[in-house]
Order: C-alpha cells, then structure tokens, then sequence
C-alpha cells in the first residue's frame, strides 16, 4: 500500500492577484482540467467533496507558524458507502452523530437521509476550471470557481516541503495574503464577503495604514485610513541604526494595524518598508521585532520601486492630467521622484531628504530665527541639487504627510477630510506663510493649529521647507495635493483596485 505523506498547502481567494497575475502569464501550464464537484460545508473544517463519484475527505493535522496548513487524505472510495465510512464523513464535518440506518448509502440515500437532516452542512455544488503549474518545485494551481453560482478565483501552493511552499508564495508575489482552505473560501463566496485588504506602510516617520475593500467592478472603498507618527527614524541621522525605543513604538503600532486588519476578515496585509529600513544598518533587527510582535513580515522596497508606486498612486486617482509631470512623496527620511509623460514612467529615484534629519540636525521642532532657517533651507537645497538641471514639468503632485498636512492647515480643516484634500492645491505663498507661522512657534505651540496633525508637530517646519524647496528647483508657483500615497499604489498593483476621487 502506497503510504500516504501529508502536503503542505497554501491557498487564496479573490479575483485579481496583481504580481501573481503577471508570474502565471510568463508561465507554460503543466495540464488544465475541469470538473464539478459537490462539497459539504460545515463547522468542521475538514474538506468534504465529492468528485467523479468518489467521496473525499482530507483532513487538517496541522497550522504552522507561518500560516501554512498540513493536511492529510483520509478518505478517498466510491459509492455505495459502508456504515463505517458514513460515520466518519458525519465525524469530519464536525456535527452530532445520526443514527444510521443502513448496512450502505448510495448517492442518493446519502444525501437524502444523512446530509441533509444534519443541522450546520451545506451541499454546495462548485464548477471548477484548474490551470496547473510548477512552481519551485511546488504544484500549484489558479483555478476559475462558479460555486452556487458565485464566480472566484483561487491560487494554490502545495508540497511536502514546508519552506518551499513559503519561497514559491513569496515568489509569487504573494506575500503577506492569508492562507485560506477551500471551506473558508468556498463559505465566503456564497456568502458575498466583500475581499477587503490592507497596505501597511512603515516610514521613517510614520505608520500608514489603508484598510478597504474591493469591489465587483474594482472600485477601491476605503474602511480605514491613518497615519500613526512613531518615528521609527528618531536619531538614524547620528549613528546609522534604529534605536530600540523606537522599533518598541513603530512594532506595537503595526500590530494594532494588522488587529484592525485581521477583525475585518482581510484576504491579505501587505506590509512594507521604506527609508529608514533601507538605511539602517540593523534593519534585519527591527524586522525581527515587528514580526515578533505584530506577526506581519516587511518588504523592503527599493527606492525605485517606492517612487513607482507613489507615481501609480496618482494615476490611478488623479488621472495622466498632463503630458509632462512630476510626483513627489516626501516622508520622514526620503524624498521619491517619478517623472513622467502621462501614464509613462520616464524617470525615477530617490533622496535621502527627509523631515526627521533636519529636524534633528538644525533644531526645527522649536522656534528659530531667520539665520538658522535660512541654514536648513541651503542645506535642503543642496542635497536637492539632482533636480537643478531638470527640465520643469507641466505639474508637480505632491504627496505624504507633510503636503496632505500643509493642505489641511491651509483649509483650517479640524477634522481630517481625504476627500476635500485629494486635488486640492497649494501656491507658493500659502507655503510661505505657513514656514513663517512654524519658525516662530515650539512644538506644544504648533499641536494648536488647526489643521495639523499633532503628532506631525515636531516635523512639518522641516517638510514645508522640503516642499517649499522642490517648488523653486522645478519652477513651480503651485502644487496639486494627493492624498494618495505609496500605500495606495500598493492597492492598485497588488490587488487590482480603481481609486476614485
């Protein structure tokens, strides 16, 4: 008897799966296959189905660390169905024992006197169409389900060798969806659980954290959407590493994210990183740390990659708009630009100009005088001098914290509302007005304003001369505001949402 070894799996649900999309198009198919297939939903868990007139049980032995689950075949005969086999079918889907009448079930007899009088079971019928594929050594397969009528998609990872199936996922580009059998996902379907998702951004200065859901036709709606300032960056600037206190603070604001996230039944977080992990030379610390305590692993994104997706983010909500722009995200340590013309990338890269350094450096988080602002703004401007030779474009979008906060200060907005600020435009003098407010108040002053962020306090007379400065090196008098960031353009690219305005 050929001995039965237990797989690892890992499976998803949805209906776009961006960078996994894109990995299965560049892919041959090993064989494709269609069935219909009847299965038994219930409190279980076990996964109950009937394909080709056999009755199929497999069974969860075990949930790894890591999310993965190993699950074993138990059963796997045709009908009719001894007493002994109908008794281990009602065990698995996890519901009170029946009192069995028969000696053996046929089909039909088992669906008329055993599944359905049992409270908690539903016999669903599930059309599938199964693409598969090889994947690091990995079966895997994106299969097309009708279930009750409802459409999904699933992509599924599985081997006996657990890290293979994780570095397959990751590959995928994966990372960071929650693993979901085929009951879970199955149940959600006919249920019409929305797929919701979130982005979690980790700045050197803040935790971004978008919350939503998809849509049908791809529209992006927003549950939740804030920035926690926990300055991961606090003093990065002095000894090139991230100090505990710090991590301790940014740690436990993901793992409220990834709460809010995980109550709201979320398909995936995805959770990346910026600056700060890219500079600091114990960035693997801090990673350890976050996932320590927040269960989430971050992604490091290039710099390339950061201002790419900053750029998407303002595609995908503002529209190309003009033949030539320019989008700027300037955040606690770095500064991203993406130029382009309309929906074409023609140039990006990244600075290391952030608000915390010149904060640090030049005292900013009190009042100053006109010399010591004049000090930080020759100093902002030189390490901008990439953009002195640059042809000025016909826009110039900002976003981050210290644009979307100007914005809201300039509107006396006392509470925070994305809507008005998407699209909203800031001129030069309006900034100006706003650095010279700023110079002459200390931080517990500035936590008045309306408009501002009270924790953004410290560090937006640092971040308005950053954007102040990006102005004059691209000829601007004025700036479209985005509310959209680096966060957003993960949801396009990952999940296949359409923001709107």
């Amino acid at each position: 008897m050929t001995e039965i070894i237990p797989r690892w799996e890992w499976r998803t649900f949805g209906s776009h799966f961006g960078l996994a999309d894109a990995a299965f198009a560049a892919m041959t198919p090993e064989a494709t296959t269609d069935s219909e297939e009847l299965y038994f939903l219930a409190p279980g868990g076990a996964n109950v189905k009937i394909r080709d007139g056999l009755l199929d049980i497999k069974e969860l032995q075990e949930v790894g660390t890591d999310g993965l689950e190993r699950w074993l075949p138990i059963m796997k005969t045709g009908f009719p169905l001894s007493r002994a086999d109908v008794a281990k079918v009602v065990s698995s889907l996890g519901v009170p024992p029946v009192t069995l009448e028969r000696d053996s079930y046929t089909l039909d007899q088992f669906l008329d006197e055993v599944t359905t009088p049992l409270l908690g079971v539903r016999a669903v019928k599930v059309g599938k169409h199964r693409v598969r594929y090889l994947v690091g050594g990995c079966m895997s397969e994106v299969t097309d389900v009708v279930v009750d009528g409802r459409s999904t998609r699933t992509i599924a990872v599985e081997s006996e060798d657990r890290p293979a199936v994780l570095r397959a996922v990751h590959g995928l580009g994966l990372r960071g969806y929650v693993n979901t059998n085929y009951p879970q996902g199955l149940a959600a379907a006919i249920d019409g659980t929305p797929a919701r998702y979130a982005v979690i951004d980790v700045g050197t200065n803040s935790v971004k954290f978008n919350l939503g859901e998809r849509a049908k036709d791809g529209v992006w709606r927003t549950l939740s959407d804030r920035a926690d300032v926990t300055r991961l960056g606090e003093d990065l600037d002095k000894g090139g590493t991230l100090i505990p206190v710090a991590i301790e603070r940014t740690a436990a604001a993901i793992s409220g994210m990834v709460d809010e996230a995980r109550a709201a039944g979320v398909l995936a977080i995805v959770t990346v990183g910026t600056a700060g992990l890219r500079i600091a030379s114990n960035s693997e610390e801090a990673i350890a740390a976050i996932k320590d305590v927040a269960g989430v692993s971050v992604e490091v994104l290039s710099s390339e990659d950061e201002s790419r997706l900053a750029y998407l983010a303002v595609q995908a909500s503002l529209g190309p708009g003009h033949a030539s722009l320019a989008v700027f995200d300037t955040g606690g340590g770095s500064s991203q630009f993406t130029f382009g013309e309309g929906s074409t990338v023609t140039d990006r890269f990244s600075v290391n100009v952030g608000a915390v350094r010149y904060t640090e450096e030049f005292g900013l988080e009190k009042s100053v005088s006109d010399t010591r602002l004049r000090a930080a703004s020759a100093a902002i401007a030189e390490d901008l001098s990439i953009l002195d030779d640059r042809p000025d474009p016909k826009a110039l979008v900002g976003m981050g914290g210290a644009v979307t906060n100007l914005a809201a200060v300039s509107y006396s907005m006392a509470e925070y509302d994305p809507d008005a600020i998407q699209g909203a435009v800031l001129r030069r003098e309006e900034i100006d007005q706003q650095i010279e407010m700023y110079r002459t108040m200390d931080t517990s002053t500035r936590r008045n304003i309306v408009g501002l962020q009270a924790n953004r306090a410290e560090v937006i007379l640092a971040g308005a001369l950053i954007v102040r400065t990006i102005m004059d090196k691209l000829d601007q008098r004025s700036m479209t505001v985005s509310d959209r960031g680096l966060r957003h353009g993960l949801t396009v690219e990952r999940f296949g949402a359409l923001l709107t305005d």
